[in-house]
């Protein structure tokens, strides 16, 4: 999670307008939705910027215009609304990738594709959610199991990708596809733009994992 300053004015997660499923919706009078995803918007900027435990409700309240108190109208407590968080990144980050998958027809185009779109949302600052999800060091160890349990969720999509691979008997595909999203997840930590652009780098990632699979073979025209 950046516990470091993050992006001014950043939105959090785009183009959700409705909570995630189970999500709690606790005003009254059924107009909880708009109210409750400006809680989550801000929340997720939050969260992104100063990092879970410096990030207080009363920050929250603020940034949505909410006495302290008044929050609690709509939900529980800063652990709830971080799952909450950490729910609507997921979604959004998993019907991205479905969506760029989606277009592509053979293992390794679809691979790419899904690459591409996961590190497209991990270095962009107005994405602020998706990137700290990858990191819980900071986070109560209470929380530990439910957030790996929904993370575990979106990385069945991965799961499916790799096991429609033309891979070699002696790789393990649990592993190949931890060490995969493992890369992908780090790419923020040092990546800086300039002598390639983001799906170059996805590229370059997927060379790198389809070497012993196909060696020598690139991502074009020679899919199994």
């Amino acid at each position: 999670m950046a516990t470091d300053g993050g992006t001014d004015g950043a939105t959090a997660l785009p183009q959700l307008a409705e909570p995630a499923p189970g999500a709690p919706r606790r005003a009254p009078g059924g107009s909880a939705g708009d109210r409750y995803h400006d809680i989550i918007q801000a929340a997720a900027v939050l969260f992104a910027e100063r990092g879970y435990l410096a990030t207080s409700m009363r920050d929250i309240a603020e940034r949505v215009g909410l006495l302290g108190g008044s929050l609690y109208h709509h939900i529980r407590s800063k652990e709830e609304l971080f799952v909450a968080v950490h729910d609507y990144a997921l979604q959004y980050a998993s019907e991205q990738i479905e969506a760029a998958v989606a277009r592509e027809t053979t293992p390794w185009e679809r691979l790419k594709a899904a690459c591409v779109r996961h590190l497209e949302l991990q270095l962009n600052p107005e994405v602020n959610a998706v990137p700290f999800l990858s990191d819980f060091r900071n986070i109560p160890a209470e929380l530990h199991d439910k957030l790996i349990a929904r993370r575990d969720i979106f990385e069945r999509t991965y799961a499916d990708l790799v096991d429609a691979l033309p891979l070699p008997p002696h790789i393990d595909r649990g592993v190949y596809r931890l060490l995969l999203i493992s890369l992908i997840n780090s790419v923020r930590s040092w990546y800086r733009p300039g002598r390639m652009t983001i799906a170059e780098i996805g590229l370059q990632i997927l060379y790198v994992f389809r070497h012993e699979a196909d060696a020598g073979g690139g991502l074009h025209g020679r899919d199994a």
